[in-house]
């Protein structure tokens, strides 16, 4: 996230008791497992992989969202999908909410994300964004040129990317301004007359009883809290994923109008009772 969103109070972290404890090493210790088995899988496969097909990767992808899909069974987050990911070469964006967006999002489709060079760097969650292939741009200007090859390259050779224009997470509640910057880089000369982006929104509600901002992580709240909070919750909500009408890239005069229809698009999936 390039910025940081204050526009609430941030909640307090929850305090826990025995019980919330016992679920917090229950669930954890088998998203722990899922991990410690899977992704040394994915890397030892990438090479092979990497060798036969080149950026092509027909096999890790699919470690990734069945990782994804039994994570989100092992929290008992329900998931909801309305329309469906679009088959045209192209990438996604949609509203950043939580830290379980990357899980979600690619539970439904196998993808990459897009991404600040900083997260790279970060502990444990930089080493697994690296070894699922996630694009690092670095906000730098002098970089433009070939940050844009990198994302012609990944995408002829079929990748999904998808990436977060609001440019941080927000409360779910609302939509914040796209920056079109990174559309751009889908007008390019290669990639103008073939690409596709598609809207997508996501839509978390929170268990019962609990605040509507519950799978929220915003402003300056620390993740390890936000993590404990839903390991601990004694019961679930869900997220409803909308996959929206896939948008030509080729129709649109520039990053800007392109990057408008695409927010407008979005935060259209919000459903009235929950917008602020």
């Amino acid at each position: 996230m390039s910025q940081t969103w204050h526009g609430l109070e941030e909640p307090a972290p929850r305090v826990l008791g025995p019980a919330d404890w016992l679920r917090v090493g229950r669930r954890g210790g088998a998203l722990l497992v899922l991990l410690v088995v899977c992704f040394p899988l994915l890397l030892i496969l990438r090479l092979p992989e990497r060798l036969i097909f080149g950026l092509d990767r027909p096999v890790t992808p699919m470690i990734t969202q069945f990782v994804c899909v039994m994570s989100c069974r092992v929290l008992g987050l329900a998931r909801w999908m309305r329309g469906r990911p679009m088959r045209q070469p192209g990438a996604y964006v949609a509203n950043h909410v939580s830290w379980l967006d990357i899980f979600v999002l690619n539970a439904g489709k196998p993808l990459y994300f897009v991404a600040k060079s900083e997260v790279a760097g970060w502990p444990g969650i930089g080493w697994l964004a690296r070894g699922t292939g996630t694009v690092f741009i670095a906000r730098d200007p002098r970089q433009a040129a070939s940050q844009t090859r990198l994302f012609e390259d990944r995408l002829r050779a079929g990748h999904r990317l998808l990436f977060f224009p609001e440019g941080t997470s927000t409360d779910g509640r609302r939509v914040l301004p796209f920056k079109s910057t990174l559309f751009q880089a889908f007008r390019s000369d290669r990639l103008r007359d073939v690409m596709w982006i598609q809207p997508v929104t996501l839509v978390y509600r929170a268990p019962e009883g609990e605040d509507g901002v519950f799978y929220g992580w915003w402003g300056d709240m620390a993740l390890a809290p936000a993590i404990l909070s839903v390991l601990a919750a004694p019961r679930q909500g869900g997220v409803e994923v909308i996959y929206h009408t896939p948008l030509r890239v080729a129709d649109f005069p520039d990053r800007k109008t392109l990057a408008a229809m695409a927010e407008a698009e979005v935060r259209g999936g919000l459903p009235p009772e929950i917008r602020a």
